[in-house]
């Protein structure tokens, strides 16, 4: 076998070791954001109830904290390399912590948070060890790949989240979609905890990475402007969409199945065409074009909630649109402008602090959509996210650059280099 070769089997190795993980994060987050909501408001709870789900989302915003723990833990100055310990001891934890969900029913809410938001934690932690090694096991060449299957996994694992899991709670009932949901997990870690020893060895390391370093860098500051600004135009209001198809006459299997089909065909779809926007017009056009297209969408459901004899099916096509297509098409843009910002010497650490804001207004930004959306209604919630959606254009076109995004192709799912 020739050298080439060799890196080449090694490297795909690792992105099949990598997406595994990447695929049962996002069943977590399926499950959690997409999934149980629609069940939550099947079974009569209310919408602001169903916005307090957002609050799980606080070990994801706040993973910037330990961060450089876990990066100082994983790559000890002396030693081998502990990604495996981390994603061993932290995916047992979120697989142990769905089998009690699933236990305890969906009526025992306060309890079912208290572990979703204990798995949240577990699987925050993962996902920082588990960036940190697909960084640094491939070669710089191979990142397309790894980045094809983050962002595959994620839409992957969200339709299994979000839309399987709803065909087999209406179908088997609570318990059973959530223990296939923990069984699922554990299959896909497989992949990782047979490789990950085989490649570590003992080094020496110079490099400590510290949040001082990122918050003193004015790229950073402004990226986190950027992601605060666009995660609130573009993200808050979905929280409410399966409840909205709940309430517009949809049953769960339904809403299963547009989930489903969202995530797994429209949103891969359209990460692949806002991959090769962002490669043609930069990332600030096409974030500008996303947030164009998700008020234009924001303004059709609350026209949907003044005038419902507008087509079930026209209703359902665009939140597949807006859910998926719409949100896939402007965060790759974000991403890439996220990785611009980045410094090389510390990625994991800069790029951890923009998904921790993206998480911190995505929570807060979700309760407070399902108070509005309960005391306002849907008619006015939605009008009004879609005029918080034309309002931040200018913003984002101020804070964000304009041109060429280095390192594009990390984002672009095909595993080509530009």
């Amino acid at each position: 076998m020739t050298r080439s070769a060799a890196v080449s089997q090694s490297a795909t190795a690792v992105v099949l070791a990598v997406g595994g993980l990447y695929v049962a994060q996002s069943v977590i987050g399926g499950l959690t954001w997409a999934g149980l909501p629609a069940v939550l408001r099947d079974r009569g709870l209310a919408l602001d109830s169903v916005g307090l789900l957002s609050l799980i989302a606080l070990p994801w915003a706040l993973k910037f904290l330990w961060a450089p723990m876990v990066e100082r833990f994983r790559l000890p100055p002396v030693g081998r390399n502990r990604s495996g310990v981390i994603v061993t001891i932290g995916g047992g934890l979120c697989i142990l912590g769905l089998g009690v969900v699933g236990l305890l029913g969906v009526a025992s809410l306060g309890p079912v948070l208290a572990c979703l938001t204990i798995i949240a934690l577990a699987a925050a932690t993962v996902d920082i060890a588990c960036d940190g090694y697909a960084v640094e096991s491939l070669p710089r060449e191979q990142h397309g790949w790894a980045n094809a299957a983050q962002v595959g996994g994620a839409y992957l694992g969200s339709a299994i989240g979000g839309g399987l899991f709803l065909v087999l709670v209406a179908s088997y009932g609570w318990s059973l979609g959530v223990w296939a949901m923990a069984a699922l997990l554990a299959i896909l870690g497989v992949p990782f905890f047979l490789r990950w020893r085989t490649e570590a060895t003992v080094e020496r390391r110079s490099h400590i990475p510290s949040l001082a370093s990122a918050l003193r860098r004015p790229e950073i500051r402004r990226g986190l402007l950027a992601a605060a600004l666009y995660v609130l135009a573009q993200k808050t209001a979905m929280m409410m969409v399966g409840p909205f198809l709940i309430d517009a006459g949809l049953d769960l299997a339904t809403v299963g199945l547009v989930n489903g089909a969202g995530s797994m065909f429209v949103g891969l779809a359209a990460a692949l065409v806002g991959g090769a926007l962002v490669r043609a017009f930069g990332a600030r056009t096409v974030l500008v074009i996303a947030l164009g297209l998700q008020a234009a969408a924001l303004f059709f459901f609350a026209a949907r909630d003044l005038y419902p004899a507008l087509p079930t099916s026209a209703f359902a096509a665009v939140a597949v649109a807006s859910s998926s297509g719409i949100m896939a098409l402007g965060f790759v843009a974000l991403y890439a402008q996220f990785m611009h910002w980045s410094d090389p010497r510390q990625g994991g650490i800069d790029f951890t602090l923009f998904q921790s804001v993206d998480a911190l207004v995505s929570m807060a930004g979700g309760v407070a959509a399902g108070y509005a959306a309960q005391h306002l209604g849907y008619g006015v919630f939605f009008a009004g996210a879609g005029l918080i959606a034309i309002a931040a254009i200018p913003a984002i076109a101020l804070v964000s650059g304009q041109g060429p995004v280095r390192d594009l192709a990390a984002f672009i799912p095909s595993g080509e280099n530009p």
